[in-house]
This record gives C-alpha cells, structure tokens and sequence, in this order.
C-alpha cells in the first residue's frame, strides 16, 4: 500500500487541471482533482460567447508564435499535443468540430457545455476523483517526502502536487491567483500580473456613440510618447461605450495593462489596411471630380461604414451634408489621415473583470518545459494559466492549456 492518500493532487479544475488529471488517471495514478468552486470548467463553460474556441487551426509554430517570447515554453507539450491532435481527441469524444473563417476551432454544436461534458465523460472513465467546492488553503512539504494538502474540509498528503489554478482573468470564475502564493512559498517567482485579452478604454467621447458597429479589418499599433510601437496587430474591432472591444484590441492590450502610465498611449487604428494612403487620397480626388454633387459622406461609405463616414467628417470639421464637389487637398489630407492614421489617446482597460487571460505569473524560467515540473522542488508541478504564458486571442490559450495539463499528467 502507498504511503500517500493519493498519488497525485491537482489544485484547479479548468481546462489544464482537467486534461491532467486524465492523463494521470489513465496511466492508473490515484487522482484527486480539487476544485474551489462548485462546479468544474467555468470558463470553458464562459468562453467564446459560451461556444468554447477549442484551439486554433494551424500547426505548432502558430501556437508558438502566439505566445511572442515565452511560446518557445511550448514546444515539448505541443509536440505531444498539438492543435491537430486537441481536435482528434475532442472528436473522439464525441464533440465534432468546425474551423471558422478567422481560424478559430468550435464544436459545431456552438455548445461549450458539450465541451465540458466531454471532458468529464473521460475523466469519470479514467477514475480521476473529483472533488468541488474544495480550495486548497495549504502546501506543505512532509519530512517523509511527498506534501501535505490542507482544505478546509481535510488535510491529505500527496507524492505529487499540480498546480492549474489559472490566474486573475475574469474572478467571478474563481481565478483569483490562488496558486501564486502556493507557488511564492516554495521559492517561486511571480512575474507580475496583469490583464491581457481585455477591451480597451480611450480617452474620447465618441466612439461612445458608434457603439455596437464593428469594423472586421483595422490594424492597430499601441504608440508611447517617443519610440517604436509596443505592440501591433490586425483584426475586427467593435466600437463600445467605454472605448474598443473586438480581437484586434484584445490582441494589443497586454501592452497597454502593462504600461507604467497607460494614460500616456496611443492607439493608431488604419481603417482601411489594404488600402495605401496614395491610392485612398486618389480615390478622393477622381470620385469628387467626377462625382461632385455627391454627399462627401456617401463617397466615405464605399470604404467605411456610414456612421464611422460621419464621424469622421465630425473629427475633420466638416458638415455631414457636405457635397463631394471642389475637396480640396488639405481636405482630402485630414480624411485620409482619419481612416488610415486614427489616433486615439487610451485611458486604459476594463481590468481583470473582463480580462480573458493574465499575463504575468509562476515564471518559465524556475519550470521544466518537457515535464512542467519545478526546478526548485521536485513533485511540484504548474500547468495552464497560472504559468507566465499569455497568446493572442483564438483558441491560442487554451491549446496551452490542454498541451501543458497533459504534458504534466503523464509525468504526475
């Protein structure tokens, strides 16, 4: 008979906890999966519009390429599993998927819960225990080896410890950075936290009044006061009472949480991306000559969305009724300069509350990418969120989640 009550406890039952925790289990480890809140998987269950954006469709490298810096960390979990083998495995659950035109993997059932049904199926299969409504309060280290767990309900010891508590992002969740101090206690570093995929607030009024239209190609660059841009990425944006919400804003948003003076941004947003300046300004002239009793707002319209014309014409200083006939060039100048050079001075973000990752956290260096266990304590071991990898918006993060919840498994 073991020593231990379990071979294997796992802290967190989200995406990461839960794919560890049936690789652990179908390796026949004695599993225990605590969960703090009262149900598992909340923000499967949450995320993409509650349809659950699976993965990405593309190989490794774009997983990789997500995650700028850090994504090297990937490499081993994704070669045991990689976007192609995430959606085989949900496949063979029973949860059959579809790629959308921006990438994204969805079951094509639209159901997130189907997701999570899945998921649960399996782990009751593999003989994974889980337990809800059971945060873990305490690690200790036992002088006999292994760890002490402490709930508020029990005190169990462990072999091995996993660590999938996620990180800050969206708290009505339950991620509330728990697995930090667990992670501080044992020596580890915290690399500070602070909301990524999140919508961006602006310094203006009126985008305010464009809310609810999205435009499905801007490019945006996040520009400091002096310097290169910090960021820059291509994508929908959908216009919000509080500023701009949408892919291409979530994208850039990590470099705005992790500004020192965020009010001091910039957010440059090009309108008409595959577009030149030359060709659009060209557009201008021929159309007003050869179109002149034209609203100038209609002739706008042909590249932009009518309200977004009108405001631009607004920003301009021009009449909304304004004829097309005689713009002259430093008109066509400051309209051209507001669809491709828009700037807009940035307030900040929504904060963790409407973050959809964090960036930040249990950092890459002290953990070992081909087994996710800690450099500094042998059996302790980190998966998913709560490790200092954030990517881009569409299914990047929880293919993170997956390849490294399993990767840890195997080795619990």
């Amino acid at each position: 008979m073991s020593q231990f009550d379990y071979d294997a406890v796992i802290a967190g039952a989200g995406a990461a906890g839960l794919m560890a925790a049936i690789f652990a289990a179908e390796r026949g480890r004695r599993v225990l999966l605590l969960e703090k809140g009262k149900k598992p998987g909340v923000k499967i269950l949450m995320s993409g519009g509650t349809r659950c954006n699976i993965t990405h469709d593309c190989d490794a490298r774009g997983i990789v390429e997500a995650f700028g810096p850090n994504g090297k960390f990937l490499h081993s979990a994704l070669a045991g599993l990689g976007p192609r083998e995430t959606v085989a495995l949900f496949n063979a659950e029973g949860v059959a998927t579809k790629v959308e035109d921006t990438g994204k993997v969805f079951p094509i059932s639209d159901r997130a819960l189907d997701v999570l049904d899945a998921l649960l199926k399996r782990l009751h299969r593999s003989g994974a225990t889980l337990a809800l409504n059971e945060p873990v309060r305490d690690l200790e280290l036992q002088s006999e080896g292994g760890f002490r767990v402490v709930t508020p309900l029990r005190t169990l010891t462990a072999e091995r410890v996993l660590i999938t508590t996620g990180g800050k992002s969206y708290p009505g969740c339950g991620t509330t950075g728990d697995g930090y101090a667990l992670a501080q206690k044992f020596g580890h570093t915290i690399l500070p936290t602070r909301p990524a995929l999140v919508p961006l607030t602006v310094q203006p009024q009126w985008p305010g009044e464009l809310r609810g239209i999205t435009i499905p190609d801007v490019n945006l660059r996040v520009l400091p006061p002096e310097g290169k841009a910090l960021s820059q990425r291509r994508g929908s944006v959908l216009f919000a009472h509080f500023g701009l919400s949408g892919p291409a804003p979530l994208d850039v948003s990590r470099a705005v949480s992790g500004h020192a003076a965020p009010t001091s941004l910039t957010l440059e947003a090009d309108f008409i991306p595959n577009e030149p300046e030359a060709a659009f300004d060209e557009f201008l002239r021929t159309e007003s000559l050869s179109n002149g009793k034209k609203q100038l707002a209609s002739l706008l319209a042909e590249k932009l969305p009518r309200r977004l014309a009108d405001q631009f014409l607004s920003l301009c200083g021009m009449q909304l009724d304004r004829r097309a006939a005689a713009l002259a060039k430093p008109d066509r100048a400051k309209l051209v300069a507001c669809a491709k050079r828009l700037r807009l001075p940035l307030k900040g973000t929504l904060g963790f509350e409407k973050a959809e990752v964090t960036a930040g956290g249990v950092s890459l260096d002290e953990v070992d990418s081909r087994t996710m266990q800690s450099k500094k304590l042998a059996g302790l071991y980190f998966a998913g969120e709560v490790l200092d990898l954030d990517g881009w918006i569409g299914g990047y993060n929880f293919q993170s989640a997956w390849s490294t919840g399993r990767l840890a498994g195997l080795q619990l």
